[in-house]
């Protein structure tokens, strides 16, 4: 596949763009995967309030997945030789940051597929988050390319490959996952009960004296 005219015109859209908005597409392909992590710490705190375990499984399972698709990714890329645009693709703009060197491959983008690996998985545990991680996925795989290292099918193939794997992901481990803070629940390890959140049951308890509750 070669995207190496659409390349060149994001790269060239990039030069063109004030120092400040260069800048902070830097900050942000640096550290914009950052953000993904502030909302899986978000989503499993909320979660631990809302009693049922299913809540609680999909938040944990998000970074889970998240790291399955990142796996799959790496495995991708170390199948494909693929150089970087920064090296390879002729009469191009410098790009914005430090060409990665010789042996790290181009396809497909580890920052793609990791934030469309986030978005979905989060999605999948909150719904009305979609409308937020959908577009910082796709604002972290433009950046790859606008700072240059990155062909944009690079970028495309990987938010695919990693919301796909993601979905994957949490599908088939959302049961297990379940079954797991369910049980972890029943086992009165202070600890680990704090980290699930106290099930509708173990509230219950407080609020009807001398009932046992199951």
């Amino acid at each position: 596949m070669d995207s190496s005219g659409l390349y060149r015109a994001v790269t060239d859209f990039a030069h063109r763009t004030p120092p400040w908005v260069q800048s902070a597409f830097e900050v942000w392909t640096a550290y914009g995967l950052l953000l993904f992590g502030v909302l899986f710490a978000g989503v499993w705190w909320r979660s631990r309030g809302r009693g049922a375990a299913r809540p609680v499984a999909l938040a944990l399972l998000a970074p889970v997945a998240t790291a399955v698709a990142y796996g799959a990714s790496e495995l991708v890329k170390y199948t494909v030789d693929e150089e970087r645009p920064c090296r390879s693709v002729a009469g191009a703009a410098a790009s914005l940051v430090p060409c990665p060197g010789p042996g790290d491959g181009s396809f497909p983008s580890n920052h793609a597929a990791l934030a469309g690996a986030a978005a979905v998985a989060l999605a999948m545990a909150v719904r009305r988050l979609a409308p937020l991680t959908v577009p910082l996925a796709l604002l972290m795989a433009f950046s790859r390319v606008f700072v240059g290292v990155h062909h944009p099918h690079d970028v495309a193939f990987g938010l695919l490959l990693g919301g796909s794997v993601a979905a994957l992901a949490v599908l088939a481990l959302t049961g297990p996952a379940r079954a797991a803070v369910i049980a972890a629940r029943a086992g009165d390890v202070p600890a680990v009960v704090w980290f699930t959140g106290r099930g509708p049951a173990r509230r219950g308890r407080g609020n009807v004296p001398g009932c046992r509750l199951p």
